[in-house]
């Protein structure tokens, strides 16, 4: 019995429950006014009865609104002490059973509140008397029934009485609030609907942060790793040939413009904030990466053949993205003598392929691991139901990108 004196929880349970009383006591007065339409001649249990129903039913109607659950979620949360889960918007469709378990939950809050302000307030009303009346010397109390307290040692029993009355309030409300938060999760948790709309919530959050962290490791790497050529380019031309490095140098601001346009639009999302603009870069921006490429000093040989303004805009974005992780390996792994670049769009599909020679057949078998960037792009391609193929080419001699994307079920 003195365990609960002597825990935080058992406070704000305290606390709790009071609410859910002044939650009750704010439809009393309606409730009294339907009562007091009925009939004067009823019997008086069949009025008490009709006060209670209406008040029940008007408490019941506060917890109607959707916003009435989220509140209650996030207030036993905070003062129950409770893990449950936030309400699911998605899930909401079918109304009637979230609604009709708030509202009974309002309305055991409040009767839980009503029995434990009941039994604080008579602690209080009796033990507080009983104390000062013992102060003041002793005399006749009546609490309920006649009390003669007398003063000295012989009223001292006051103060166990006093201190036993205080601890059954307490007692009181922990007992309340333990009967909350044992039915917190049956009417308030999620219901499996919610349960199923929630994980798809965090599967889509899941999906989209990772798209992210590949929108970022395909537009800030390959910027890296571009930057990082064309700044050693323009060290070792600044003398020999300084409009070769002055080239190369604007190169790099360019690309350094872009990664920033980048980096703005994808943290712009990851603080939840709407992004100032989609990133604008698509097949019509390939002449734009390529002579970025060239400027590291490494000649590109681009063969771009159909109309690419035709390709979907979905797919044109990705098949940026798919060019730009493979020049950057390019540039990364190969010896940047040439890179050769094959973009074919046709009525029926998109073709990619970007081919470059390797220093050596050790480095070629360590490029035969697939990182993130590969497997970033077979990704890509997959979700556009198409092929792609990252490996050694025929003749063992090179690394060979391909991506083959059907265009007419994109449309």
């Amino acid at each position: 019995m003195i365990r609960p004196l002597s825990r935080a929880d058992t406070y704000r349970g305290w606390l709790y429950a009071l609410l859910g009383a002044a939650t009750g006591l704010l439809t009393l007065p309606v409730a009294t006014l339907v009562t007091a339409a009925t009939p004067r001649d009823w019997p008086g249990p069949v009025r008490t009865t009709v006060l209670l129903a209406a008040w029940a039913a008007l408490t019941a109607a506060a917890g109607c609104p959707r916003p009435a659950r989220h509140a209650c979620v996030r207030l036993a949360n905070r003062l129950l002490g409770t893990a449950l889960p936030a309400p699911v918007a998605a899930a909401e469709h079918p109304r009637v059973p979230h609604r009709t378990r708030t509202a009974a939950w309002l309305v055991l809050h409040a009767l839980a509140g009503c029995v434990t302000a009941a039994v604080t307030a008579f602690a209080l009303v009796v033990a507080v008397p009983l104390v000062a009346v013992w102060l003041k010397g002793g005399e006749r109390i009546t609490l309920l029934v006649p009390v003669d307290v007398a003063g000295g040692v012989r009223g001292a029993w006051t103060l166990p009485a006093a201190a036993a009355l205080l601890a059954l309030a307490c007692c009181t409300a922990a007992a309340t609030t333990a009967l909350l938060r044992l039915l917190a999760p049956t009417l308030l948790g999620h219901r499996p609907d919610e349960r199923l709309a929630a994980l798809e919530t965090q599967m889509r959050h899941l999906t989209h942060r990772n798209r992210l962290a590949q929108e970022l490791h395909d537009s800030i790497g390959h910027t890296l790793t571009s930057s990082t050529i064309q700044a050693a380019v323009a060290r070792e031309l600044m003398d020999t040939d300084p409009a070769a490095a002055r080239r190369a140098l604007t190169g790099l601001e360019e690309a350094s413009r872009a990664a920033m346009d980048d980096l703005d639009h994808v943290l712009g999302i990851l603080r939840q904030e709407r992004a100032p603009t989609a990133p604008p870069y698509a097949l019509a921006d390939l002449p734009a990466l390529v002579d970025r490429v060239r400027h590291t000093g490494t000649d590109v040989r681009a063969d771009l053949e159909g109309d690419l303004a035709a390709v979907p805009a979905t797919v044109s974005r990705e098949a940026y993205r798919i060019v730009q992780e493979g020049l950057t390996n390019a540039l990364r792994h190969g010896d940047r003598s040439r890179i050769g670049l094959r973009v074919t769009v046709t009525a029926a599909r998109l073709e990619l392929e970007i081919a470059n020679a390797v220093s050596g057949r050790a480095r070629l078998a360590r490029r035969s691991r697939h990182g993130q960037g590969v497997d970033g792009v077979v990704e890509r391609v997959q979700l556009l139901r198409g092929e792609a193929y990252a490996g050694p080419d025929p003749e063992g001699t090179g690394w060979l990108l391909t991506a083959r994307i059907p265009l007419r079920s994109a449309a």
